[in-house]
């Protein structure tokens, strides 16, 4: 009983269960097999997950594309494989498939302040309380996620530097726009609104990242800090 266990993925260090690897690491991380092992959960009494994902590849020559060509049946052949199990590796497969031959997301591209300004004006133009926005951008200036950074009241929101590049890290951007709106009306910048540019830009300077404008928003108009030369 005591060798059997051994073969159970709980008993292994938490470094390199799927699972856990996945979220310590990213799934990047994780090998095919690793990845398999996830979809399928256990495997038998006397091999891990992992150990029968490999054994799976191995027939399929080590290559996914020919894994998606099994049948389910034909997964039904392994030892530790029943139809349930069997079934979500095809339904991963196909996922895979149809990823590849869909279309890709057309990403709004970003030319100019006034671009961002009809992108993020119907956002936030028209609030009563002010809110603090991120655009985050590939290298083809294209918007890869918009997100709401903070939420405040009618003078004022707060806004943690740490959040916003954490979120640039993992989504891979070489550029963030900062946008948030003036309930008021006045589109002139507070000194606060002036420090938290330059603590931005100082921060993205560090980890290769441009702050590349920072647009006040009111109803009808905005304020460029890269157009007016502020950055």
């Amino acid at each position: 009983m005591e060798e059997n266990n051994s073969f159970s993925i709980k008993n292994w260090n938490a470094d390199d269960r799927p699972r856990e690897k996945m979220l310590l690491k990213g799934r990047i991380a994780l090998s095919d097999a690793e990845l398999i092992a996830i979809l399928i959960g256990s495997g038998s009494r006397n091999e891990s997950a992992v150990s029968l994902s490999q054994r799976i590849l191995a027939v399929a020559n080590n290559n996914l594309s020919e894994l998606g060509k099994l049948s389910i049946p034909e997964l039904m052949e392994f030892k530790g494989i029943g139809e349930a199990k069997a079934i979500s590796i095809a339904a991963a497969m196909e996922l895979g498939r149809r990823r590849r031959t869909g279309e890709a997301l057309e990403r709004k591209k970003i030319t100019s302040s006034n671009s961002v300004f009809e992108y993020v004006q119907p956002i936030i133009g028209e609030l009563p309380h002010e809110e603090f926005w991120i655009l985050y951008l590939n290298n083809s200036n294209k918007i890869i996620k918009s997100a709401q950074l903070s939420k405040g009241g009618i003078t004022g929101t707060v806004v943690d530097v740490r959040l916003a590049f954490k979120e640039a890290l993992q989504l891979g951007a070489v550029g963030i726009i900062l946008a948030h709106n003036h309930p008021s009306g006045t589109l002139k910048p507070s000194q606060a609104d002036i420090q938290l540019t330059k603590k931005l830009k100082i921060a993205g300077d560090s980890l290769d990242i441009k702050v590349l404008d920072h647009l006040i928003i009111t109803e009808k108009a905005y304020f460029s800090f890269a157009d007016e030369n502020m950055l």
